[in-house]
């Protein structure tokens, strides 16, 4: 902090942040030195304000047939300017001009689920998490593109052989099934014994 002139009794403090409690001390000095600092102050609570500061880490992805995921992480309660926090999420599959728009009143809420029959598997979204308060809403992140949930595979697994190796093992090939732009990719197999 900037030094006061000696016959002033006051001061204006700058560059504080909205909504978090402060106190304050008082030290003296002159060419020899410092003395001791005041007792501090109450403590004081700055005024709300809108936030400014956006969610990071958007991501998503997962989730059942027909649901888009969209995750966050969440906003630290020193950037939340005030009270009546939340999110704010904007989304719109890509190539659309529509947004759709949900609120989640939760401060410590990270994760959104939206559920549509309408949706494709992987189908990719453009979404934007935002913030609001008591005072207004704030910030929106950049855009990032999430896609929605994956199907379940509609076709079985072909060429299934087996071969006796010995008295107690049998070894079962097959051939893989490929990668499908709505049920994605295959993230394992069940081999079932009849």
């Amino acid at each position: 902090p900037e030094v006061i002139n000696g016959r002033t009794h006051k001061a204006t403090v700058v560059g504080l942040s909205p909504w978090v409690e402060y106190e304050f001390r008082v030290v003296a000095s002159n060419s020899v030195g410092m003395g001791e600092p005041s007792r501090p102050s109450a403590l004081l609570k700055t005024k709300a304000a809108v936030p400014v500061v956006a969610p990071t880490n958007i991501s998503g992805g997962g989730g059942s047939r027909s649901e888009l995921v969209i995750t966050w992480e969440p906003v630290p309660e020193e950037l939340q300017n005030g009270e009546g926090f939340g999110y704010i999420l904007m989304f719109r599959p890509l190539g659309s001009t529509t947004w759709i728009k949900a609120v989640v009143a939760s401060v410590e809420a990270s994760k959104y689920v939206y559920r549509n029959e309408s949706i494709t598997p992987l189908s990719p979204f453009e979404v934007k998490v935002g913030v609001y308060n008591n005072k207004g809403e704030g910030t929106l992140s950049p855009i990032s593109i999430v896609y929605s949930g994956e199907d379940e595979p509609q076709t079985a697994p072909a060429g299934t052989s087996a071969l006796s190796v010995s008295a107690a093992e049998v070894e079962v090939s097959w051939q893989p099934i490929a990668w499908n732009r709505h049920t994605g990719r295959v993230l394992g197999y069940e081999v079932r014994q009849l």
